[in-house]
C-alpha cells in the first residue's frame, strides 16, 4: 500500500523516475496536509509559493483517496429535497481557473503519476455541453444551410465540420484544428434545449453522451471554476451537471469569489437578444429558421420583439450616459415591454413545432426555451428579484456600435458557498500561490468565500529570491492620486528606462486600460527606434497569441492589464523584467465593489482595511510572481508607484513579498 512518502519522498517513486530530482519539503508538507484533511473530512487552505509543486501535492493524495488507500469518513446523514446518494466509489473534483493548468494536469501530471504509482484510477476533463458536436443538428443544419448561413466562408466551414465529424473520435472543439465561427458552431453544437435524449436517432453514437458516460465512471474529474459554479447554481434548483463527489480541490483559488459571483448572478446583453432573434429571422440577410419554414406571421413577431428590444436598450443607454457608475439602485427603473412579446413568440414557436416531425420539432422547442430564458432574465434584472444582490449596466463597443449589458451579482458569495458547498462536501481544499495577506493571515480570504472552519498552511517558495530577484523602488515619483497626468508622464519615462536596461524581455502591468493605451502611444516611436517590439493588449490581439509571440521575440515588451497579472508562465530568458505601474487597488465606484464596501461600512468595518487593501495585496503578489517561474530565472521587478514607500499601507505590500534584494533608485 503506497504512502505519500513512498511516492513524493526523497527516495520515492517520483525521485527514482526524474533526473536531477530535488526534494521539496514544502511539497511534502502540503501533500500530508491534504491527506489528513481528506481522512478527517475537514476543509483546508494552503498558500504554496511558486515552485512548490502544488499539483503533485494534491494529486497524489487524491489518487490515494479514489483508490481506497486513504479511508474517507462516512458521509453525514443529511435528508433534503433533491439530495442524492453519495458516489459508490470515492470521487474527487479538481477545479482550476485556467485552461493551461487543466491541460498540464491531464496531459502531463496525471499520466506521469499513473506511470509511477502502482494503482488503477481514471481521470477525465469535463467540458461544457456546447463543446461537443451534435450529429443530428449537423444533419439538419446541412439540409437548410441556404436559409441559415449567408457568407461563403460559413458554408465552407460547415462542409469542413461535416468532413471532420466522420473522422473525429472525440467530437469536441479541442479536436478541431481551428476555432469555428460562432454562427456556424451554434447551428451544430450539442444543446440542452435542442436535445432529444434517447429518442435521438444518433443517441448511440452521440459525442456528448459518450463523454457523460466517461464522466460518471471516472474517479478524478478536472473542471474549470466556471463549470463548477454553474453546477453549484443548478443544484439550488435540484439539477446538476457533475456527478456527486466527496472531495473538491480548487487550484488558483484566489479567483473563487469572482467566478462564483458571476455564476450566482446573471448577465444579459443587447447583443445576446439580437443574436437569438437573428437565428430565427434576420431581416437584413433574409436568413433564419423561420425563413426556412416560410413562417411569415412569426417573422413579424420577431420584428416586434426586435423593435421592443431596441426601445428597451435605447432607454438603458440614455440612462447610462447620465449615471455615475451604471449601478441601478432601485427596482423597476425601466419599462419592460420586451419580456411579454418574447414569451408570446416562444409559445407560438412551440405550437408551430407540433406540426413537424420530432427531429425538427426540437428546433422550435429549443428556440422557445432560449426566448423564455431571456424574458425571465430581463424581468428578474428589472425587478431586482435576486436577493442581496447588486444590479448594474455595462457599456461596450463592438464594430462601432454601443452595446449594453444588464448585470447582477450577489454582494457576498459567502452565504451561498457555505450553504451549498462547505456544509455539504466533507473536504474542500483551496490552494494558490496567493491567498494570505500581511503576516500570512487567511482571514480575508476565508471571510470572502464563507469558509468559517478550516485548517490552514502557509508555505513559502523553494526559489532563492534573494539571489534571483532585484526589487527596484523609485524615489521622486509623483503621487498618482494627487498628480495623475504628471505621474503618467514620469511612468512612461521609467518604463523607457527599465525596458531599455533589459533590452526588452519585459512585462509592463497596468491597472487601467486607458493608461495602457496612452503610455503605448507615448513610447511607440522610441520602442521602434530601439528595435523593440511592443505587444499591447489594447491592440486586440488574442492573449495566447500575444504570449507566444512575446516568447519567440527576444527584443519585445508586453503591455497587459488584468489577465496578465496572473496565470501567465514565461520561463527562461524571454522574461527578465516585470514593471508594476500602480498598486492594483480595485476601482471603488464600480457597482459591485461599491456595494461590498458599503456593506462592510454598514456592519461597522473599515472598507479600506477589510477589503480594498487585502484584495490589492493578493493581486500585487500575483503580479510579482510573473517573474520567477523556475530555479534558473533571474531578473528585476520595478514598482513605479511611490505609495509603496510613502504610505503606511505600503509596508503591507512589501511585507507580502518574499525576501529579495531591494534597491531604491532616483527618478
Amino acid at each position: 500500500m503506497p504512502s505519500i512518502d513512498d511516492i513524493l519522498g526523497c527516495s520515492g517513486r517520483v525521485a527514482a523516475r526524474l533526473k536531477n530530482y530535488e526534494p521539496r519539503p514544502q511539497q511534502m508538507a502540503m501533500a500530508l496536509a491534504v491527506e489528513e484533511a481528506i481522512q478527517a473530512g475537514r476543509h483546508l487552505i494552503v498558500e504554496a509559493g511558486t515552485g512548490v509543486g502544488k499539483s503533485f501535492a494534491y494529486l497524489v493524495p487524491a489518487i490515494l483517496a479514489v483508490t481506497g488507500q486513504i479511508k474517507l469518513p462516512d458521509p453525514p446523514n443529511i435528508e433534503e429535497p433533491f439530495s442524492k446518494p453519495p458516489p459508490s466509489k470515492p470521487r474527487v473534483v479538481i477545479a482550476t481557473h485556467t485552461i493551461s493548468l487543466q491541460e498540464q494536469l491531464l496531459r502531463k501530471d496525471l499520466p506521469f503519476l499513473n506511470s509511477v504509482i502502482p494503482l488503477e484510477f481514471s481521470a477525465v476533463l469535463v467540458k461544457g455541453r456546447r463543446n461537443y458536436l451534435s450529429q443530428r443538428r449537423l444533419t439538419n443544419a446541412t439540409g437548410r444551410a441556404r436559409n441559415l448561413l449567408s457568407a461563403e466562408t460559413e458554408f465552407d466551414q460547415l462542409r469542413q465540420i461535416t468532413d471532420w465529424s466522420k473522422e473525429t473520435s472525440d467530437g469536441s472543439l479541442s479536436d478541431l484544428q481551428y476555432r469555428p465561427m460562432p454562427q456556424v458552431w451554434d447551428e451544430v453544437a450539442s444543446d440542452h434545449g435542442n436535445c432529444m435524449g434517447r429518442k435521438c436517432p444518433t443517441y448511440g453514437d452521440c459525442f456528448y453522451y459518450r463523454a457523460r458516460r466517461r464522466i460518471h465512471n471516472a474517479q478524478i474529474l478536472i473542471v474549470n471554476h466556471a463549470m463548477f459554479f454553474s453546477d453549484l447554481a443548478l443544484r439550488r434548483d435540484g439539477a446538476q451537471v457533475l456527478p456527486n463527489y466527496d472531495v473538491v480541490i480548487f487550484d488558483e483559488a484566489h479567483n473563487v469569489e469572482a467566478v462564483a459571483g458571476n455564476h450566482l448572478g446573471l448577465s444579459v446583453s443587447s447583443g445576446q437578444v439580437e443574436w437569438v432573434l437573428n437565428k430565427l429571422y434576420n431581416d437584413r440577410t433574409n436568413r433564419g429558421l423561420l425563413v426556412h419554414h416560410n413562417m411569415g406571421d412569426q417573422q413579424q413577431k420577431v420584428m416586434e420583439c426586435r423593435f421592443r428590444a431596441e426601445d428597451l436598450f435605447d432607454a438603458v443607454g440614455q440612462w447610462y450616459q447620465n449615471s455615475s457608475n451604471g449601478r441601478v439602485h432601485e427596482p423597476n427603473a425601466f419599462e419592460n415591454a420586451l419580456s411579454d412579446p418574447l414569451n408570446q413568440l416562444a409559445g407560438q414557436l412551440r405550437n408551430c413545432g407540433k406540426s413537424f416531425p420530432p427531429e425538427q420539432q426540437q428546433d422550435f422547442i429549443a428556440a422557445g426555451n432560449r426566448l423564455e430564458m431571456l424574458a425571465s432574465q430581463i424581468e428578474t434584472w428589472r425587478s431586482h428579484k435576486i436577493e442581496e444582490a447588486v444590479f448594474w449596466v455595462e457599456e461596450s463597443t463592438r464594430r462601432g456600435r454601443r452595446r449594453y449589458t444588464l448585470a447582477a451579482a450577489p454582494i457576498d458569495v459567502e452565504p451561498e458557498l457555505r450553504k451549498q458547498l462547505f456544509d455539504k462536501v466533507p473536504t474542500v481544499v483551496m490552494t494558490s500561490a496567493t491567498l494570505a495577506t500581511g503576516g500570512g493571515s487567511f482571514d480575508f480570504f476565508k471571510s470572502r468565500v464563507g469558509l468559517a472552519q478550516s485548517e490552514s498552511l502557509c508555505l513559502g517558495s523553494p526559489f532563492d529570491y534573494a539571489r534571483q530577484t532585484r526589487l527596484i523602488l523609485l524615489d521622486g515619483m509623483p503621487d498618482p492620486g494627487a498628480e495623475p497626468r504628471l505621474y503618467e508622464q514620469r511612468a512612461a519615462e521609467m518604463i523607457r528606462r527599465y525596458t531599455g536596461r533589459t533590452e526588452g524581455r519585459a512585462f509592463v502591468l497596468f491597472t487601467s486600460y486607458q493608461m495602457m493605451k496612452r503610455v503605448a502611444s507615448m513610447l511607440a516611436r522610441w520602442l521602434a527606434e530601439e528595435n523593440l517590439t511592443l505587444f499591447s493588449q489594447a491592440d486586440g490581439m488574442p492573449r495566447s497569441l500575444m504570449l507566444s509571440r512575446f516568447k519567440e521575440n527576444a527584443r519585445s515588451v508586453l503591455f497587459g492589464t488584468d489577465s496578465f497579472w496572473q496565470g501567465v508562465d514565461v520561463q527562461g530568458e524571454a522574461l527578465q523584467n516585470v514593471i508594476i505601474t500602480k498598486l492594483p487597488f480595485g476601482v471603488p465606484d464600480r457597482p459591485l465593489i461599491q456595494a461590498r464596501l458599503q456593506r462592510i461600512r454598514a456592519r461597522g468595518g473599515n472598507p479600506f482595511r477589510d477589503y480594498q487593501l487585502p484584495e490589492a495585496v493578493i493581486k500585487f503578489k500575483q503580479g510579482f510572481g510573473r517573474l520567477i517561474r523556475s530555479k534558473t530565472d533571474k531578473g528585476i521587478v520595478v514598482i513605479l508607484d511611490p505609495r509603496v514607500r510613502s504610505k503606511p499601507y505600503g509596508r503591507t505590500f512589501l511585507a507580502s513579498l518574499p525576501d529579495c534584494h531591494r534597491v531604491v533608485e532616483s527618478v
